[in-house]
């Protein structure tokens, strides 16, 4: 079934329904079950892992396993990154390319794509992702047993009802300490909260009316962005430690230059959308999406 709530069913078998079935997606891939390569597999179970976290926050006020369950996730997602990190700095680095050829067209940054790619098949091996990918699957596996014993304290809207505000309000603080301090790293914490709203959006997904599907809309294109300046710095660390290992200095300050180019870019464009998004007051949030919630169940 699709990653939202549906109408005919309570909320507390909503919410498990769908950790169930991405936890079962997420530890199917990484088993060798789908036809997919092992990157697919992997790109695959972490954004499945990201949804199942994601709805945990939502619940988490009526979930006393939220905590817990949430850390183990977090650590299984963290020993399958590196795999994936490898393969999106190489990405990232041809985006970059791509967007400003006339700067960086022929043989120029030729040295940085090489250095990657090096370090891509040093990351990337069989005898290394082997093992790691199978114990990220058995951890799944463990998890989504655990999961058949989960219980809410509530039903109905006032079981997601503070995870929702709470969200919403952390991504307002968010955005506040972005704009004051600019740091890749609270962008970064930035998009973290605006990715976790856009998953409680998509669960929401049944209550939106044709003209809040913007609304959704703005916030992937948000992600999008903030998420293209985070593999950007990404990029850029992984040249600056060694520098040497990429090439010519010339190819280099060319890297870093244009890699400041295009985050000065996007960051112009992230900021403000994400200012209209959160320009509403937390409660005030809660209470439209509360209305809205009580027509789509016709409460009212």
């Amino acid at each position: 079934m699709p990653y939202r709530l549906e109408r005919e069913e309570t909320v507390s078998a909503g919410l498990k329904r769908v950790v169930c079935e991405q936890i079962e997606s997420a530890s199917d891939r990484l088993s060798g079950k789908n036809e997919t390569s092992r990157d697919e597999a992997i790109h695959s179970a972490r954004k499945s892992i990201k949804k199942v976290r994601a709805t945990l926050r939502l619940a988490r006020r009526d979930m006393g396993e939220s905590p817990r369950e949430h850390a183990r996730l977090r650590d299984t997602a963290a020993r399958i990154s590196e795999f994936r990190d490898a393969l999106v700095v190489i990405a990232t680095f041809d985006e970059l390319k791509k967007k400003y050829r006339r700067e960086a067209g022929g043989t120029k940054l030729r040295s940085i794509r090489a250095g990657l790619t090096r370090r891509r098949r040093e990351a990337s091996s069989e005898e290394d992702t082997g093992p790691v990918v199978k114990a990220a699957a058995e951890a799944l596996q463990k998890t989504s047993k655990r999961v058949a014993k989960w219980r809410l304290k509530s039903e109905g809207f006032a079981a997601i009802a503070p995870g929702l505000e709470e969200t919403y309000r952390a991504g307002r603080r968010a955005l506040a300490a972005a704009r004051k301090d600019g740091s890749a790293e609270k962008l970064h914490q930035l998009r973290k909260r605006v990715k976790d709203h856009w998953y409680h959006v998509r669960l929401l997904e049944g209550l939106w009316a044709e003209m809040m599907d913007a609304y959704e809309k703005s916030l992937k294109d948000l992600e999008d962005w903030l998420g293209e300046d985070h593999n950007l710095t990404v990029l850029r660390d992984k040249i600056a430690v060694e520098p040497g290992f990429y090439g010519k200095q010339p190819d280099v300050a060319l890297a870093f230059d244009l890699i400041s180019r295009c985050q000065k870019e996007l960051r112009e464009k992230a900021l403000p959308l994400a200012e209209r998004i959160y320009e509403e007051k937390p409660r005030e949030f809660t209470r439209r999406i509360k209305r809205l919630w009580n027509i789509w169940q016709g409460e009212v």
